[in-house]
């Protein structure tokens, strides 16, 4: 088992020195290529590069990638609380087909003594009157760090645009089993939050993997659209494999909605994460 960061929360150069390591080691913002000013050193950057495998079958961004770049809880750095999801939300007002940048402009809503509350609006880079989605989410602080924690420097991986990429669910780690379902294995450093919980990165892919291999299969076609999504969280994945089971619902004009549910089999199948996603056939 991970060890927990909160447990370190009486030795300051410990709390500092195990941060830096799982913050620098952790796949999802290093893989996707966002930085964060209020934990990385440097200047201030929001934008993401447009990769091939950060797209969908139809050549737009996925809902996952917007996911990770705009996770909106609240805007709590890992510097002044121990963060963890709530609620996220997206909603695609242009699937991105050709944006080759894409920035996040975030807004901070409001911030209690334990709960946070932001949102975003992720546009084109070269062209910022051009919107592609709106994000919001709600977190909690599940405790506090010590004082006098510094800001790092970055880790990011440096990943050339290529026709071999794989895709991002096999790079995070998921797989259709042999029951048919989608799942995550075992948890691991790479994909931990520091609390050693699974991070929304992982769950963010493995979930949209899951609802967009049902939502194909009714669509006859890999040419779909993520309209939107809504994930809750609802524990913290703490062992793993995660099972996430699916609901694929045909609707009118060539939608198709997928609810999903995760749980970690390693913690006596708790539910953990629940979402419902919406697609659309491209024209």
């Amino acid at each position: 088992m991970l060890r927990d960061i909160r447990e370190l929360s009486d030795s300051p150069q410990e709390y500092a020195e195990e941060l830096r390591r799982r913050w620098g080691g952790l796949l999802s913002y290093r893989y996707i290529g966002r930085s964060y000013a209020q934990m990385d050193l440097g200047p201030e950057d929001n934008t993401v590069a447009v990769r091939r495998d950060m797209r969908d079958g139809a050549g737009g961004l996925l809902l996952a990638v917007l996911g990770i770049a705009s996770p909106e809880g609240g805007h709590m750095s890992d510097l002044e609380a121990v963060p963890n999801p709530v609620i996220h939300s997206c909603q695609v007002v242009d699937p991105g087909v050709g944006v080759t940048r894409f920035e996040v402009i975030s807004e901070d809503l409001k911030r209690g003594r334990q709960m946070g509350y932001s949102r975003s609006k992720v546009v084109d880079a070269d062209q910022p009157t051009r919107v592609l989605a709106l994000t919001q989410g709600q977190g909690i602080s599940i405790g506090t760090p010590p004082d006098g924690l510094q800001r790092m420097e970055a880790n990011p991986m440096q990943i050339a645009d290529s026709p071999d990429l794989p895709p991002l669910w096999q790079v995070f780690g998921a797989r259709q089993r042999d029951d048919g379902r989608w799942g995550l294995p075992e948890l691991s450093v790479d994909v931990a939050s520091p609390d050693a919980a699974l991070h929304i990165g992982p769950q963010f892919v493995a979930l949209e993997t899951a609802a967009r291999h049902h939502a194909v299969e009714l669509a006859g076609t890999e040419r779909i659209h993520g309209l939107s999504s809504h994930v809750m969280f609802v524990a913290r994945g703490k062992a793993g494999p995660f099972r996430i089971d699916a609901e694929p619902l045909p609707g009118s004009d060539g939608r198709i909605a997928v609810r999903v549910v995760m749980h970690d089999e390693g913690a006596g199948d708790r539910m953990t994460t629940v979402g419902s996603y919406l697609f659309t056939t491209a024209r």
